[in-house]
């Protein structure tokens, strides 16, 4: 016992050498992901911050962002929910499949994404778009449209946070309910949905915080219309191609701080499932 008991101690007291080759690229990999938070907290005008964040342009921009990223994170919600609780159940080839198109747009360039929507969905050479045309349903550079593209890029986020729990959750708890007589609603319900709970409202904000920041798809497929699609990202680029640095790191900004809020709000949650 007493042998044990000093291993443990110089186990804890005298850790394992930290070599120098491991350590300073680690440095260096910590300092290229700080260097640009740091040059734009440094940068930013923060003195005339409130003035910059209340111009027209800051302000329409935010209100189309928060309208696009609130009702993309809903439509996650309505859509992601039943296929993160179909994937979980999904075995073999079949759930590979599935799941490589779920997860396709995170992976895929926005741009591609944007592209790919607007030959879908488009008014001419599109797929199905000369026929939505002609029943007065016209998607791209509509508001729309921004919460469409929004959603295709954020419901990855969300089905990869609600998957792990649902699949934790499909266990003998379920089958017992079933097997008293529950019907597949009233376990969905009261079993399935309660135990993943915390997990849904990650993946909830992960994927609104996904849709704030979108830009390439929304910029392809629904355009730069300043009050319609242009969201925060959009008009943060637009200050900096007409010249106004100040006004493009007030908006970028508040981005970075409710990245960070998420980030630190979920506590890693997500991240270390």
């Amino acid at each position: 016992m007493t042998g044990s008991f000093r291993s443990a101690r110089l186990t804890n007291t005298h850790r394992a050498p930290r070599p120098w080759w491991i350590v300073a690229p680690a440095v260096i990999a910590i300092a290229l992901l700080a260097l640009p938070i740091v040059a734009l907290l440094w940068r930013t005008p923060w003195s005339s911050l409130v003035d910059l964040l209340s111009t027209n342009l800051a302000f329409d921009a935010l209100r189309v962002s928060l309208v696009v990223s609130l009702v993309a994170a809903g439509l996650c919600l309505v859509l992601g929910l039943p296929l993160a609780w179909t994937l979980a159940r999904l075995r073999g080839w079949t759930r590979r499949i599935v799941r490589s198109i779920v997860l396709l747009p995170m992976v895929l360039p926005p741009v591609v994404a944007g592209t790919a929507l607007l030959f879908a969905l488009g008014p001419r050479q599109s797929l199905i778009g000369p026929t939505l045309e002609r029943i007065g349903i016209v998607v791209p550079f509509t508001t729309a449209g921004a919460v469409l593209a929004a959603t295709v890029v954020a419901l990855p986020f969300f089905v990869l946070a609600v998957e792990a729990a649902m699949e934790e959750n499909a266990d003998g708890l379920e089958a017992a309910a079933a097997t008293l007589g529950a019907s597949p609603g009233a376990i969905f319900r009261r079993i399935t949905l309660p135990r993943a709970r915390s997990s849904i409202l990650a993946g909830v904000v992960l994927a609104w915080a996904r849709a704030l920041g979108e830009f390439g798809a929304t910029l392809t497929f629904a355009g730069n219309v300043p009050g319609r699609t242009q969201t925060l990202p959009l008009a943060t680029f637009l200050s900096l191609e007409a010249g106004d640095p100040d006004q493009a790191l007030a908006l970028s900004v508040v981005l970075l701080l409710v990245s960070l809020g998420v980030l630190i709000g979920l506590r890693d949650r997500w991240l270390l499932r």
